[in-house]
């Protein structure tokens, strides 16, 4: 009969290798493909349509989709000015893109990649999401800090709301809120699309310049990602900050896997964070390293699978050290994480 010592010696064994084993089995993420895209121009935000496959891309003047099986471009939306989001509408063919440079939202096809209206936003229409309950996109103006509320089917504008600053990436919950950072006032605003007004203003605890967004529905919790390598997760409902977890340098999008509870955050430096949403106090699963400038990104959650964006850079001028670089022709690259 073995002695308790040795039991339990033998148990503190079989529970290190149960546990080593689970994080190996949880930690294999890693870049799986490189798509070279290839162009000239910079970028902003990527939209994902798991129910045909396919990857929006904003290009510059342009917003370029792929087949996600393939990697192949099968179309583009041309004639924009300078585009930064795309917000597709489920259960439809229409789909709508912030043209940030002619202040206004284009509305398309997503069978024929056609435009089929130009509404009117403000000034700089950047972060774009789609709300349910009302049927209406919503386009946030960067430059007049303000949002534009458009009818989805009819496409035209139905009103204008004033933001206390700067916003950012916005979020719906499907219940009939908006939720946005407000970028150079550090705080989320909530907006009520039935009524359009603001119902909410929190701060942001310990996060600078807070830039992109992604949501829990089912859990009601956002995860904003932060300058200074933070992200913040708060409570949808009450607003309280509920965690703050680190991730890696120049982070500008988040992105949320619910089925396997996980947050992402994609930052320039050239990792993509993966923090653990289930577990307490929220802590990073793994980091993975991508490439320099692949600060944008969205989940997708048919494939499970996490999409990024960048491409090679020209030297840095001296005399413009905190200046954006440019991105070199021909280099433009989306990279595939999976596990």
């Amino acid at each position: 009969m073995r002695s308790c010592a040795a039991s339990r010696f033998l148990c503190t064994l079989l529970f290190a290798a149960v546990s080593c084993g689970a994080v190996s089995a949880a930690k294999t993420f890693h870049v799986e493909k490189r798509w070279v895209v290839g162009g000239a121009g910079g970028w902003d935000y990527l939209a994902a349509d798991p129910a045909n496959h396919r990857l929006y891309l904003t290009h510059t003047d342009r917003v370029e989709v792929l087949d996600t099986r393939t990697g192949k471009v099968v179309g583009q939306i041309a004639g924009l000015t300078r585009t930064h989001g795309v917000a597709l509408i489920p259960g439809s063919t229409s789909g709508f893109i912030t043209d940030g440079g002619a202040n206004q939202v284009v509305a398309f096809e997503t069978t024929t990649l056609a435009a089929t209206a130009h509404i009117p936003a403000g000034t700089n229409p950047d972060g774009i999401a789609y709300e349910p309950m009302t049927k209406t996109v919503w386009a946030f103006n960067g430059r007049s800090s303000d949002v534009t509320a458009i009818d989805a089917v009819l496409k035209k504008p139905v009103g204008t709301i004033p933001l206390p600053g700067k916003p950012e990436f916005p979020q719906a919950d499907g219940k009939g809120n908006i939720f946005v950072n407000i970028e150079d006032k550090n705080e989320i605003v909530r907006l009520d699309a039935k009524t359009m007004k603001i119902t909410a203003t929190w701060p942001l605890a310990g996060c600078s310049s807070p830039s992109g967004m992604a949501i829990d529905r089912a859990g009601m919790r956002l995860f904003s990602v932060c300058n200074g390598e933070k992200m913040v997760v708060t409570d949808a409902t009450t607003g309280s900050n509920l965690a703050t977890p680190p991730i890696g340098d120049g982070p500008d999008a988040a992105g949320y896997d619910a089925k396997r509870k996980l947050a992402f955050s994609s930052n320039g430096e050239g990792t993509l964070t993966i923090v653990d949403a289930e577990k307490a106090g929220y802590p990073v699963l793994q980091t993975v390293a991508t490439e320099k400038g692949a600060r944008t990104m969205c989940f997708d959650p048919g494939d499970g699978k996490v999409y990024l964006v960048t491409a090679k850079f020209a030297p840095v001028d001296p005399a413009t050290p905190k200046a954006r670089p440019t991105p070199l022709a021909g280099s433009f690259v989306v990279l595939v994480v999976g596990r």
